[in-house]
C-alpha cells in the first residue's frame, strides 16, 4: 500500500479567479502554459454553469501560481485550497458521443420553451447545437438550442 501511495503525486485543487464569461479562455491558455513550463497541474477545471472561477488541480500553490501567471483575464489564485467535496456536485462526465440524430422527436428540457415537444431538423456536433421546430407551433420556425437543452423521447425509424 505504500508503494502505491508514493506513485500517486500529492494534489490539491486550487481556485483561479478569472474575469466573468472568461473561463474557457483562460483554462486553455492556463493547460497551454502548464505544458509549455512543465508545471505539476495534473487538470484544469471549469465548472459548467459557474462565472468567474476555474479550478486548477495542482502540486502546490507555486505551480498553480505559475500556471496562472502572465495570463490574460487571470485574477489571481485564492489563498485556500479547495476541498473536493465543495466543487464535486458541480464536475460532471463529459458525454463523448451524443445519441441525438435527424427526425428525433424530443422534449426541450431547459429555456423559454421548455417542456415543448419539437423534431430534430439538424444536428451540428461541433458546436453542440441541434436545430429543431416546434410540433404545436401553428407555423414551423427553426429554433437552434444546445444539445443539453433538448432530451430525445422517440427515434423516427421511418424518416431515415
Amino acid at each position: 500500500m505504500e508503494a502505491e501511495e508514493q506513485k500517486k503525486p500529492e494534489s490539491n485543487i486550487y481556485a483561479l479567479r478569472v474575469t466573468a464569461n472568461r473561463e474557457d479562455q483562460v483554462a486553455d491558455f492556463v493547460a497551454s502554459n502548464a505544458a509549455r513550463k512543465k508545471l505539476a497541474i495534473y487538470s484544469v477545471i471549469r465548472p459548467h454553469g459557474m462565472r468567474g472561477y476555474i479550478f486548477l488541480e495542482a502540486a502546490d500553490k507555486s505551480s498553480a501560481d505559475q500556471a496562472a501567471f502572465g495570463i490574460p483575464y487571470a485574477r489571481g489564485i485564492l489563498g485556500d485550497v479547495v476541498d473536493y467535496k465543495e466543487i464535486e456536485h458541480m464536475l460532471e462526465q463529459v458525454k463523448k458521443e451524443v445519441n441525438i440524430q435527424k427526425n428525433d422527436i424530443a422534449e426541450i428540457i431547459s429555456g423559454p420553451f421548455k417542456r415543448e415537444k419539437c423534431k430534430i431538423t439538424r444536428v451540428d456536433k461541433q458546436k453542440e447545437e441541434v436545430v429543431v421546430e416546434l410540433l404545436e407551433a401553428a407555423v414551423p420556425i427553426p429554433i437552434t438550442v444546445k444539445i443539453d437543452a433538448v432530451k430525445v423521447i422517440r427515434r423516427d425509424e421511418d424518416d431515415e
